[in-house]
């Protein structure tokens, strides 16, 4: 009962709307996760933990996407159109780069070198993925957006390879950092900030990640995540100067300030910054990959409250829930619950309008 008066709260501030509009947010496109089933194997043999409860999915099933999970996805999306005729449609929350594994280990872990996201594609022989980046885009089913320029701590995971971290180089050594580390920040949340000085070379990192992402996709990201939520609120600023005009929050923000120091900020849909970015906050969850709940029926229950409240429906639905390359068994019946979940979100309010993010971030700030 308390959780449902708390969800029924959450949804009362902010931007509101009659036009039952539905955004999923899809993150970590781009990124490595785990490397292979082998070095998933071998870190589970070796007492690694990858992962605890429902983050146990990421690395059993997150990888690069090959053609085949982007060509499956998007049949799945083109089968089911709006009130517009317009395909469901998925903002690709992805990540410009990944880290150079060869060159860092050359340096002796003294310095950090990455490599584009197009590169690791080559390195895991995925380089035909690619142009459906392109085709997602142009059909307007797959909308890449910001997500980092890695989704990784660059700092935490220096300092940790280079105190001689036993977890972190073996993990290292299979190509991977997604792990459970048994203290310290986690190296997915690529803005946390463990130490006050490593604000200036997140801010380098923003910067350069908005700069690589307009040099791979021909056009500049407009809306950006950060990895895992954690964000100095000083990169908002470097982001709005690149080009970002909308800002996923969660709706309470705990800012990491370093040295353990957070300040709690409230949010909600709709409100602009001092930078004129608006923020675009998340109410619904499709996370069917290693779930075993009702996904689709949890999320058509999330959807029905925000309608109720006049607001848009923003679905967090990561990439692994579509990935097949490590099992295929968790794409395919991923893709059927998100078949069956499009389909009865059209059933039940067949005025329901499928946007990007941006495309709802264009029309709240048209009326606001």
């Amino acid at each position: 009962m308390l959780a449902k008066l708390v969800k029924n709260l959450s949804n009362l501030p902010g931007w509101r709307s009659n036009r039952k509009i539905v955004v999923i947010e899809s993150d970590d496109w781009g990124s490595i996760r785990m490397s292979s089933s082998k070095s998933y194997q071998d870190l589970v043999s070796a007492g690694v933990t990858l992962g605890k409860g429902a983050g146990a999915r990421y690395n059993q099933y997150d990888t690069l996407a090959s053609r085949e999970d982007l060509s499956f996805l998007f049949e799945t999306l083109k089968n089911v159109k709006d009130k517009n005729n317009n395909a469901a449609k998925i903002t690709a929350v992805s990540l410009s780069a990944n880290p150079d594994f060869d060159k860092i280990k050359e340096s002796g872990f003294e310095n950090y070198y990455y490599e584009p996201f197009t590169k690791t594609l080559e390195k895991y022989n995925r380089e035909n993925t690619f142009p459906l980046w392109s085709e997602g885009y142009n059909s307007n089913i797959f909308v890449p957006e910001f997500h980092g320029r890695e989704h990784l701590n660059i700092q935490a995971w220096l300092r940790a390879l280079q105190a001689g971290d036993k977890e972190a180089l073996l993990a290292f050594e299979h190509g991977i950092w997604g792990y459970n580390r048994k203290s310290g920040i986690g190296f997915q949340a690529a803005f946390d900030l463990e130490y006050a000085k490593d604000l200036e070379e997140q801010k380098e990192i923003v910067k350069d990640g908005l700069r690589l992402f307009e040099e791979l996709h021909g056009r500049k990201a407009k809306f950006f995540v950060p990895p895992n939520g954690p964000l100095n609120n000083q990169l908002e600023k470097v982001a709005a100067d690149g080009g970002i005009v909308y800002m996923s929050s969660p709706k309470i923000q705990n800012e990491p300030l370093g040295e353990g120091n957070t300040k709690k900020h409230f949010r909600h849909v709709g409100k602009q910054n001092k930078h004129k970015q608006t923020y675009i906050t998340r109410n619904a969850f499709f996370e069917p990959s290693g779930s075993s709940r009702n996904e689709v029926n949890r999320c058509l229950a999330e959807i029905e409250l925000a309608f109720k409240w006049k607001k848009p429906a923003v679905i967090s639905s990561h990439r692994v829930n579509y990935i097949g390359s490590l099992d295929s068994a968790n794409r395919d019946n991923n893709l059927k619950q998100l078949k069956e979940l499009l389909t009865t979100i059209m059933k039940r309010w067949p005025d329901a309008e499928f946007m990007t993010s941006s495309e709802l971030g264009d029309i709240i700030t048209k009326h606001n």
